[in-house]
């Protein structure tokens, strides 16, 4: 009869766990912790590349609302005066700093604007570099080569993180969030150099961790799927709105990324089953 009940138990525990994965956005470590811990980001300083649109945009609201201090990022400058001016919040939108980023410059360029970021604040330095700039190009097979892809989604995002991360650790510490994908992880035809470009990103970062997590360095590598954005792609998909995958809302995928960051988790995945 006890070995019946605890039969029975564990059943309804496996029935249960599966209907919560059925119904999830997220793994569930993320989901378990429901909400964005206030005091790990309000009066922090956040610099967010990419920040003009999609999940960045919606980070950058996100991050506002939680009383952070923002650096917003990106090309195109008049969008992100134009995200600067929706946003809401302690120090939003009079004292969100919005710095032009062109990824592209050469080091001694790009050495100049992160100089330029970590002093745009009294006390200085940065807390929070989200990592959103991202191209995925066009869907293709895996003979063709993408330099651009590589470019941007690495080579440049390593650049920027070897020029920020001597001032955090000059300060004893910070945060890179680094916005991946779920082609980081999972096959996906037609993304061969996408998928490999992210791969090489969590490499990197989970390497970094590793070497510098005693002296203040944290990481937080997110993995979202299918993502409805600003201009109707995602981070994972092609640019098929015909396609047949579920995809999440920025605002719901950026709201989950300010969990994961807050919470310091390592790795968060960010998708419906």
């Amino acid at each position: 009869m006890l070995t019946l009940l605890f039969f029975s138990l564990g059943l309804l525990l496996l029935l249960g766990l599966l209907l919560i994965f059925a119904f999830a956005d997220g793994d569930f470590t993320l989901i378990s912790k429901k909400h964005v811990k206030r005091e790990a980001i309000e009066d922090k300083v956040v610099w967010i590349s990419g920040a003009n649109r999609g999940i960045g945009e919606a980070l950058a609201k996100q991050f506002a609302s939680l009383g952070a201090k923002l650096i917003l990022s990106g090309r195109n400058e008049a969008e992100l005066v134009r995200v600067r001016r929706e946003l809401k919040g302690k120090y939003a939108p009079e004292h969100v700093k919005v710095l032009r980023l062109d990824l592209g410059r050469i080091e001694v360029g790009l050495k100049h604007d992160v100089a330029e970021a970590v002093s745009l604040f009294p006390g200085g330095g940065v807390d929070y570099l989200i990592h959103n700039a991202d191209y995925e190009g066009p869907v293709s097979n895996f003979l063709a080569i993408s330099f651009t892809t590589f470019k941007v989604n690495v080579i440049e995002t390593i650049s920027l993180t070897k020029l920020v991360t001597p001032h955090m650790l000059k300060r004893g510490g910070g945060h890179f969030v680094v916005i991946s994908s779920a082609a980081g992880k999972i096959p996906s035809p037609g993304q061969a150099i996408y998928a490999a470009s992210k791969h090489a990103l969590h490499g990197y970062f989970h390497t970094l961790r590793s070497e510098f997590f005693q002296k203040g360095i944290k990481v937080t590598v997110v993995c979202p799927g299918p993502i409805e954005t600003s201009n109707g792609t995602g981070t994972s998909t092609s640019e098929d709105n015909k396609s047949p995958e579920k995809r999440m809302s920025s605002e719901r995928c950026a709201e989950l990324i300010t969990i994961a960051a807050s919470h310091n988790l390592k790795e968060a995945w960010i998708s419906y089953q």
